[in-house]
């Protein structure tokens, strides 16, 4: 059973990585980084489509991944 949940946690751990990298980041490049992003937004845009789907998956994983370790810990 252990085994079970060890093998189940590395998957959901790859596809949060996954998810998180697949992610657009707010603004790009070394300008983004140090605050001279060309956006002129702000910063701020709503996500839409496969952004938002990306988002609220990598959420659902992130928690997920937390409740399989907790019963992991729980079995051990």
């Amino acid at each position: 059973m252990k085994t079970i949940f060890g093998g189940l946690e590395v998957l959901v751990a790859i596809l949060i990585v996954a998810t998180i990298l697949l992610q657009t980041p707010k603004s790009s490049g070394l300008g983004g980084t140090i605050g001279g992003g060309s956006d002129g937004g702000g910063g701020y845009r709503t996500r839409r489509g496969l952004e938002r789907t990306l988002f609220r998956a990598s959420i659902v994983l992130g928690f997920a991944f937390a409740i399989i370790a907790l019963v992991q810990i729980r079995l051990s």
